[in-house]
Parts: C-alpha cells; structure tokens; sequence
C-alpha cells in the first residue's frame, strides 16, 4: 500500500516531534496530528514557532519546515481518523490510580477510547500503529475492539515503540539506533509491516528498520527502559557507598565504563532519574511480572525503583543534615526543575520531591529554571496533594533569574544538568549568599575545586 495520508492521536511528547520529522522526510505523505486540548494545538499552530508546546532543540525550525505543508495539527478527530490509512495511537498510558493494579499497571483507558473511536469513523481499512508505551499483549485487546465494534472493516495492529531521549529527541528521530516495528505473521500482517516500513526508509537505512512479532515489539520498549534505569539506580547505590569509603563515584563510572562489556552511557551518579518512562514502565512490568506468578522477577525490577526513591530522599536528608539539622525558614535555591537538561519536561523530576521534602521542613524554596514556568511549578506540587496549593505557593517562589534566585540563599541545589549552570559567574552568586554557603551537586556538574577556592562548601553525589 502507498502511503499519503497519516494521522497521530495525540499531539504530546512522542506524538508531536515524531510526526513532525515524518513530514519533514516525508513530503509527499500529508501527517495530521490531532488532540482534543485545543490550548495544546493552539500552541503547535502558534505563528511564533518559537512558542509551540514542547521544547526540544532543533524541533521548531522542523515545525517550521513542515507546518501547513504537509503537517497539520487540529481538533478535528474524526476527519482526521476518517482519511488516514495509517493511524498512531499516542495517547498517555499514566500508572493506574485506582482498583485493580493500582500504583503498578499500566492505566489503558485513552487506548481504548482511541481504539473504540477508529472502529466507530473507519469506513475503509486501516493500519493502526501503537505509538504509546504499552503493556505486551495490548494489541491482542485493540484488535479484539477493532473487530468487534468497528463497521466491518480490517485492520492490522502495528507496534512501533518510541525510543526517543528528551532533550535529543530530534537527534534520535533523525539517526536513530533502531526503528523496531511489530505486527502479525499472516501475509496481510507483513504487507502492513512493508507498509510503516517504507514510511520510515525515506530517511532510515534499511539494516536499522528491524521487524518482529508484535509482543516481542511491545516488550522491547518495557525492556529497553528498564535496563536503563537499572544502570542509573545501579550506579546511584554505589555512589552511597562512595561516599562513605572514600571513594569518588565518578573515578569509579570511568573505571568501569571503559570496560566494553559496560560502557560509559547512563553511568553517572545523580540525585535520581525522572521522566514520564523509566517509573512508569518498571511498574508496569513489575506488574505483569506479578500477574503472571513471577514474584522473583517482579522483585528484581522493583528495587530499581526502590533505589531510585531512596536517592532522592537521601539527597534531602544530606541537606537538612548539613544545614545544622534544621532548614526551616531557610532560602534554598533550585537550579532546575525540569527531569533533564534540553526539555520543559517535569514529570517525576527529582526536583518535584526534594522541594516537598525540605517545604515539610518548613525551607522556603527558589526556582529557577531556564524553560519550567513558574505556574508548572506550583501545578507540580499541587497535583502531590501533599498540602494546600497556598501553602506552597506561599513556601516556593519561581525567578527569572539564577542570581535572583540565590540571592540571600543558604544552599544551592543543582537538580538539572542544564549547561548554562557551568558558566555562571559563581564568586558573584557566593558574594550574594548567606555565609556558610553550601552547594548540593545533584548532578555532579559543577568544578568542585574552582567552588571551594571561593568559599563554597560543596557536596557532590557520591564524593
């Protein structure tokens, strides 16, 4: 089949940029992206690209090149369903808040809305591409809703796992590891899976367009993050031990990452990984693992998140230990509230958790971020449900500046690697601060002799 027309459910983190970079390397295939929040597609037709929802280097000027060409974004669902002959599901897959699975499965609600929504517009035959992170064997049910509920047409059911990083999502969409694609063994199964395939080869060598059964396909994606956020929970435990015999956790990372059986990638000691993924996906295998009786493995996977949470209490309690046991009343300046450097992406960003920790050690808290506003920051603390949206908007304050930010502040804390914090002028943010003024490195980026040569005291991950 010839592609022409392509249509994305959901116009968020994977669903924007990834259809952004189809149209520009597709020309000839016109990619609509709907969303039912018109404020979020208001926003990808901004006329000041500049403004468009999601922050990633080099994908506005992509946006720009595309943009009312070949891309689209609009409200307009059902249009949108009704012309495509390819269809990507990528919709939000949050953990279950309630009933069954709770805390752990995969939430899969929208999936299914989706799915029931195709069935109902189609008239024609689709190819409907699962784009969201979902659990193995998700297929099974959209197929099973498709058939069922739908006007009698066929579908075939593709899974097409993003494997994208924020803050390199262009990079990664534009030369990526693998395009890895999943569908059904039977002769209609692999002409869908030429299909997607030859969508991808406008741009992608053919030795990195990999094709496999659709579970092996879904399960990839769960496996991938979860072996990546083993390294980073792996390396954050050793750098508590570091840290108690004296050894400097980066030292370590570079000793072993020159070993090619390891490498050097996700080996670098923070104050905890966040994201919308690694979390999410451990949980949810966690989950599968358990509901198949496989307690053990469930274990395992679970005590990377175990490690992970205890990093950043662990982060919090080393500050309130170092103040002098008490922060209360205190200004303790953030640097970063973002999960990562290069995204406006703030899902389960340590920052989120330190800063409800020390607000319960009564600190008064100052943000600065160069791309997180200051009403996301509050959203973020209000959707814990820790405490009154008034008292921490009374308890944390956003800047615009990072010398604003740490002006009469007590401590620093470095919670985004952002690259700009390296080039600060650091004698006129000690000048500007309380004295003894402290410096928590929760990414390890920052010259910790340059620091201490002005007076700060410094306290880095795992040295």
């Amino acid at each position: 089949m010839s592609i022409t027309k392509i249509c994305c459910i959901g116009a968020g983190y994977v669903g924007g940029p990834t259809m952004a970079v189809i149209a520009q390397k597709c020309p000839h295939i016109q990619v609509t992206v709907v969303d039912l929040n018109e404020e979020r597609i208001a926003a990808w037709n901004d006329e000041n690209v500049d403004n468009i929802p999601i922050y990633e280097p080099g994908l506005s000027d992509i946006v720009a090149e595309a943009r009312g060409r070949n891309l689209f974004f609009s409200t307009n669902v059902e249009k949108a369903i009704d012309e495509a002959q390819i269809i990507f599901i990528s919709v939000n897959t949050p953990t279950k808040t309630y009933g069954k699975g709770k805390g752990m499965a995969a939430d899969l609600k929208y999936i299914e809305l989706c799915a029931r929504q195709i069935a109902r517009i189609a008239k024609d035959n689709k190819i409907v591409v699962e784009k969201s992170t979902l659990p193995v064997r998700t297929a099974e049910a959209i197929k099973s809703i498709l058939d069922n509920t739908g006007n009698g047409v066929q579908f075939q059911i593709l899974s097409n796992p993003e494997f994208l990083a924020e803050g390199t999502a262009v990079t990664d969409l534009l030369n990526p590891d693998r395009i890895l694609i999943g569908g059904d063994t039977s002769v209609e199964g692999q002409k869908a899976i030429q299909s997607l395939v030859d969508v991808y080869a406008n741009w992608v060598p053919a030795d990195k367009i990999l094709t496999t059964n659709v579970w092996s396909s879904e399960l990839s994606k769960l496996t991938a993050n979860a072996f990546l956020a083993q390294r980073i929970s792996s390396v954050n435990a050793m750098s508590e031990l570091c840290e108690k015999t004296g050894a400097d956790v980066n030292e370590v990372a570079r000793a072993i990452g020159m070993d090619s059986r390891i490498g050097p990638k996700f080996l670098k000691a923070s104050v905890g990984f966040g994201g919308s993924c690694f979390q999410k996906d451990i949980l949810n295998l966690v989950y599968i693992a358990k509901s198949y009786g496989l307690n053990e493995v469930a274990d395992y996977w679970e005590q990377v998140i175990i490690m992970n949470d205890h990093q950043k209490r662990r982060f919090s309690n080393k500050m309130v230990q170092t103040l002098y046991n008490t922060v209360a009343d205190k200004k303790i300046a953030f640097l970063g509230w973002a999960f990562k450097k290069d995204t406006n992406d703030t899902r389960e960003s340590a920052a989120i958790y330190i800063a409800d920790d020390l607000i319960n050690e009564q600190a008064q808290i100052a943000v600065y971020d160069p791309k997180v506003s200051s009403k996301k920051v509050l959203a973020d603390l209000d959707y814990l449900e820790t405490r009154t949206s008034e008292k921490n908007s009374a308890n944390v304050t956003s800047f615009s500046s990072p010398y604003e930010a740490c002006a009469s502040a007590h401590a620093i804390a470095v919670l985004t690697e952002w690259d700009e914090f390296i080039a600060y002028d650091w004698q006129k943010i000690y000048d500007g601060m309380q004295k003894p003024a402290f410096v928590f490195d929760g990414r390890n980026i920052l010259n910790r002799v340059a620091l201490e040569s002005i007076g700060f005291i410094y306290q880095g991950i795992g040295s």
